[in-house]
């Protein structure tokens, strides 16, 4: 199992179409922060700078950073984006979380 965090296509393209409608130079921030049902949830922001440290995953125009402390809990994810019929949202697909809630925002490791 690779450790790489990666993003998809799907994700790539949605990513890239929401950030046509921000200010130029905008990308998706991801962090693992303690909370939720399950004891970790991912956060999503929309920012405009990047630090030196931040992991940088980019493909199809769309930026995506990850702080250190969340590529610890990211090892071997895959960020991914789903429009189900019962919704479209932005899936990471970890191989370290052991468990997660109904609502699908956090999980255990």
């Amino acid at each position: 199992m690779s450790n790489e965090i990666t993003l998809s296509q799907s994700a790539a393209k949605r990513i890239a179409e929401i950030m046509a409608n921000e200010p130029a130079g905008s990308m998706l921030r991801i962090a693992v922060n303690g909370g939720g049902c399950s004891g970790f949830q991912y956060d999503y922001q929309i920012v405009q700078t990047r630090e030196d440290d931040d992991l940088v995953l980019e493909r199809e125009g769309a930026i995506v950073l990850v702080d250190p402390i969340s590529q610890q809990y990211m090892q071997g994810a895959e960020i991914d984006f789903a429009d189900e019929l019962i919704g479209a949202s932005f899936k990471i697909n970890n191989p370290m979380a052991k468990a997660g809630c109904g609502c699908g925002t956090s999980f255990s490791i």
